[in-house]
């Protein structure tokens, strides 16, 4: 018998929902190691395969035995752990009873010059096999489900009900138990084309037994076959598949032997809006449209089937009759919805609670208009769009109490826009109702136009506003109502070119609050606001590869705007970049000026005092202030930090001859004030001094 041995590990279960399968396989991937190592089991490559009924461990090249080992342990000093008679004192005794020694087998040791008491404890030798059962058993009970049940009479949890367990170290079985079962060598098979049970002759066999049921093992190698099955019916049919990964995951771990399959539907349903159509299939049934050449939803989809492939004439046929019900019901919805005109359903969102102490969607229609009416007339949008802008403020929210919506949730937005066209809205108004929930997560697509745009900052920042208002804030990890991805939504169509103050705006967002009687410190509200928005800013620019201290450096002035923030930071990287010799000198005579320099003297130089390099780095100073001054008014960041580039000759000759520390104290004063003048320029700029150090 070998000295190293496969393990095969199996927690067979009633089908597990996708999304935790694939959470699970992650987590697998690390508790096992790590709980085999806790017991110090050497072992080789492990590795992880799950399907919607198991989830399978192999490692390889396990040891028959733990390796003895000898633990040292450092105490107290030994004067501290001995009174002056040489007893041992409480210190002694904690320190031998936390390492599980006698006090009486501490040794004393010098090391470093001083002496301590030292523990050693022997750990033997222990055989694998003995510890595998509560090593496997708490891998099972560690892995952590967003939602786990009980079953029968048993007080376990565990995302599904657990019907068998395998456990081999080669060929023997491992005896873990689990919810009332003891692991076996039998495994089971496809739930129809290969049930079971099958035996597992050994560890090594298992992967090849549980294939060999028809049970394609491995997530990677499900979506492969997948994707080869798609592009085969991609080359048969000459059209084009739409695989969002999201589904794709899902639907690969729906399935524990996909076939993949194509069906079809009548073509009167095309006339449905396509956003309808795709909806139902992809988000409701798990179905893959397709397109033709030219971009367009065509009658066919793919379907992936977990049955048996011998029936697949069948298999289609069904899916085809649940395609046929469930786009009906949207054609039917959709053709009731254009009953009426979009308008008649704003009243009825009234219906429709936003929040609870904020109202209904009714409430916040209302206070959408007035805030894109102010960041129309703050953008400086000429008349004609200011007012698409409102009408579209006014109607984005009315398809939520359509059919069609609430059938399809996915579609809202869109399918308002497909209402307000069929009403005769202008085709702005309608793509601002598309548009205005986007952009829907980081890198997804801004609105198209600057109407879009207006609209949809409306909506998030009405959400934003209120919910702070009312204490309802992200907390920590928690954002239940994904308030960071509405900031980082606004920030990038702020940094797109919006001209708005994020500012201005959050005050008009209160303002319609207040109007509203809605309680709250409108003070501290708008702080934490802005706060959250420069903390989003933030953690976009560090994301992005920018240097923390170059965002200390910005945020250090004062600027709470967002787009101001970003252009200026990143002016800041590309100054570095540029010329990092100079950036530094730049940056360490700030940062010596601001260290000596003393506020409580002002800025006011008397001119009689000073000598040719003093009048010299005042002049500099002079013009600086003029010209930088400029640069910012007129939003040139990158002239401002290069007229500020133009104070290090004259500050560095200024260092290099001046004693700024002279005995006489009216000197010394009156270069104190020039170094407060000096550091002044840069107020609404950068503070360098936090670049110093890390500058490049």
């Amino acid at each position: 018998m070998s000295s190293l041995h496969t393990l095969a590990f199996e927690v067979g279960t009633e089908e597990i929902p996708a999304f935790d399968l694939h959470k699970a396989t992650l987590q697998l991937e690390k508790l096992v190691p790590a709980a085999l190592d806790e017991v110090r089991i050497p072992h080789g490559a492990v590795s992880v395969r799950t399907t919607p009924r198991r989830l399978i461990v192999i490692v390889e090249d396990v040891a028959e035995a733990t390796e003895a080992l000898e633990e040292v342990f450092r105490g107290p000093a030994a004067k501290i752990a001995f009174d002056a008679e040489g007893n041992p004192t409480k210190a002694a005794v904690g320190f031998a009873r936390g390492k599980g020694v006698d006090v009486e087998s501490l040794e004393r040791r010098e090391e470093n010059g001083a002496e301590y008491v030292f523990a050693t404890r022997s750990v033997p030798a222990r055989e694998t096999v003995g510890l595998l059962p509560g090593v496997l058993k708490g891998v099972i009970e560690g892995i952590s489900w967003p939602k786990s049940c009980r079953w029968g009479t048993t007080s376990e949890y565990f995302s599904r009900p657990v019907r068998w367990l395998v456990a081999l170290l080669d060929e023997q079985v491992v005896p873990v138990e689990f919810a009332g079962l003891r692991a076996a060598n039998l495994t089971r098979g496809h739930r129809f084309l290969s049930p079971g049970p099958h035996e597992v002759p050994t560890a090594s066999a298992l992967l090849s037994v549980v294939e060999s049921a028809h049970v394609v093992a491995s997530e990677g190698a499900r979506e492969a076959a997948i994707r080869a099955g798609v592009a085969e019916i991609e080359r048969a049919s000459g059209a084009r598949a739409e695989l969002p990964e999201k589904t794709l995951l899902e639907v690969t771990n729906l399935c524990e032997q996909p076939t993949v399959l194509m069906g079809s539907f009548d073509e009167e349903f095309l006339r449905v809006p396509e956003e309808i159509i795709v909806d139902a299939m992809l988000m409701h049934q798990r179905y893959f449209p397709l397109y033709d050449a030219d971009g367009k939803l065509t009658n066919r989809f793919i379907v992936v089937s977990n049955g048996d492939p011998d029936h697949a004439a069948t298999i289609v046929e069904g899916n085809e009759r649940v395609v046929r019900a469930r786009l009906s019901d949207a054609k039917f919805f959709y053709e009731e919805d254009l009953k009426r005109p979009l308008e008649d359903y704003v009243e009825r969102l009234d219906e429709v609670v936003f929040q609870e102490a904020l109202g209904t969607m009714r409430d916040k229609t209302d206070r959408l208009v007035s805030l894109a009416r102010h960041l129309a007339t703050d953008a400086g949008l000429p008349a004609a769009d200011a007012a698409d802008a409102e009408r579209a403020a006014h109607l984005c929210k009315a398809d939520l109490v359509t059919n069609a919506v609430v059938e399809f949730t996915s579609v809202q937005g869109i399918m308002g826009a497909y209402y307000a066209q069929a009403a005769g809205e202008g085709g702005q108004v309608a793509r601002a109702i598309a548009d205005h929930y986007r952009p829907r997560f980081s890198g997804d697509d801004l609105p198209a136009s600057q109407v879009g745009r207006v609209v949809a900052m409306a909506d998030k920042l009405d959400t934003i506003c209120g919910l702070f208002a009312v204490g309802q804030g992200p907390t920590g990890s928690s954002d239940p109502f994904a308030l960071r991805r509405s900031a980082i939504g606004i920030v990038a169509m702020l940094e797109a070119g919006l001209p708005v103050s994020l500012a201005a705006a959050v005050d008009a967002s209160l303002a319609t609050y207040r109007a509203a009687g809605v309680p709250f410190d409108a003070q501290a509200v708008r702080d934490e606001v802005m706060e959250f928005f420069v903390t989003r800013t933030k953690v976009i620019l560090r994301d992005g590869g920018c240097a923390p201290d170059a965002v200390d450096a910005v945020l250090a002035t004062g600027v709470e705007e967002p787009a101001l923030i970003m252009a200026r930071v990143r002016a800041l990287e590309a100054a570095r970049t540029d010329a990092p010799e100079a950036f530094l000198n730049l940056a360490t005579a700030y940062a010596r000026a601001n260290n000596l320099r003393d506020a409580a003297l002002g800025a006011e130089v008397d001119g009689s005092l000073l000598v040719e390099e003093e009048r010299a780095l005042l002049d500099a100073v002079e013009r600086a202030e003029g010209s930088v001054g400029a640069a910012l008014s007129a939003g040139d960041y990158p002239r401002a930090l290069s007229e500020l580039a133009a104070l290090r000759g004259p500050v560095d000759v200024f260092f290099e001859r001046i004693m700024v520390m002279d005995e006489d104290a009216a000197l010394r004063e009156n270069r104190l004030r020039l170094l407060n003048r000096f550091v002044g320029v840069f107020s609404h700029v950068a503070d360098f001094g936090k670049m110093a150090k890390g500058a490049k």
